[in-house]
């Protein structure tokens, strides 16, 4: 764990990180001109798309670290146990621990319209490539998204502990965000395979709001929430109704432009807060909803 703080800390382990990043992702598109004949599994706009979100993101994260940060210091100032990150079981309690509020968090993000604002940006990308991982919200803080593990801090863990197992986290997925890798045998039982996470980012009716978990199926498979692909359908990414841009501004805030334009024109108190915290697609203000839809949309007929 210690060595985990020290990329986080370090400015030259974060450059060395994203360099390896942007080699896999060339790496990752020659491999596909090669192995993918009949499917075009990158488009070059959408790709630069995706940076330019992350650029974005990552400037907004740079801004807010230090207001995120004071939840965490007091919830951890007030904690109930001291969870030191130095021995393998500790580490293992907080990797599960983790493991199983961002299976929650995930969870809760295509269930909440007001979470889905944020995290329908990463789910906008038509094509399901390692430059689609990096695709990720500005938003998340507005959403709530650290509220989920700002407990962990006050069982004991320590704020930094847990930055850098989500780190890890995050790290571990940003590889199974491609098409190019095969099945891995027995480990799909326990691990969240580029198989399980193609499941989860395809709009197909079957895949839909399935696969949340981070870097283990395990939590999916007791909740109810696991799915495999498919048999005799290929496999669709992006938006439910969503429409599909390069704007890498409008890919950030189109969602909170379509929740904002639905709260002003529903035409009661109870359907506005229906806008804003039900699942999304669930609630539609006639002819005024622009809404980007999330996979359970369909299923509702929106």
């Amino acid at each position: 764990m210690t060595d985990q703080l020290n990329i986080l800390t370090n400015p030259a382990m974060r450059l060395t990180i994203l360099a390896v990043a942007v080699g896999f992702m060339i790496l990752e598109y020659l491999l596909s001109r090669l192995a993918h004949h009949d499917r075009e599994t990158h488009d070059l706009g959408e790709s630069a798309a995706s940076i330019g979100v992350a650029l974005g993101q990552n400037v907004v994260r740079a801004l807010e670290a230090g207001i995120v940060a004071m939840p965490f210091a007091f919830a951890y100032g007030h904690r109930l146990f001291e969870i030191a990150p130095s021995t393998p079981a500790a580490i293992g309690a907080l990797f599960l621990a983790t493991e199983f509020v961002y299976y929650w968090h995930h969870r809760a993000a295509h269930r909440i319209r007001w979470m889905w604002a944020t995290h329908s940006v990463h789910h906008s990308a038509t094509r399901l490539n390692l430059t689609a991982a990096i695709r990720l919200g500005w938003t998340g803080s507005i959403s709530g998204n650290f509220l989920f593990f700002v407990p962990l801090a006050w069982i004991g863990f320590h704020p930094l502990a847990i930055v850098a197992m989500l780190g890890v986290n995050l790290l571990y997925q940003f590889f199974i965000h491609t098409e190019l890798a095969p099945r891995l045998g027995p480990l799909e039982w326990i691990l969240n395979t580029p198989a399980h996470h193609r499941v989860h980012h395809a709009s197909n009716h079957s895949c839909l709001d399935k696969n949340y978990g981070g870097m283990l199926i395990v939590f999916d498979r007791l909740f109810g929430t696991f799915a495999e692909a498919p048999r005799n359908e290929r496999l669709r990414y992006g938006l439910v109704g969503g429409r599909p841009t390069l704007n890498p501004i409008r890919v950030a805030l189109g969602e909170w432009a379509a929740l904002i334009r639905d709260v002003r024109n529903a035409p009661s108190t109870r359907i506005r807060l229906r806008a804003l915290f039900a699942p999304p697609g669930s609630v539609k203000i006639a002819g005024k909803s622009g809404s980007n839809c999330s996979p359970s949309a369909s299923i509702k007929g929106e």
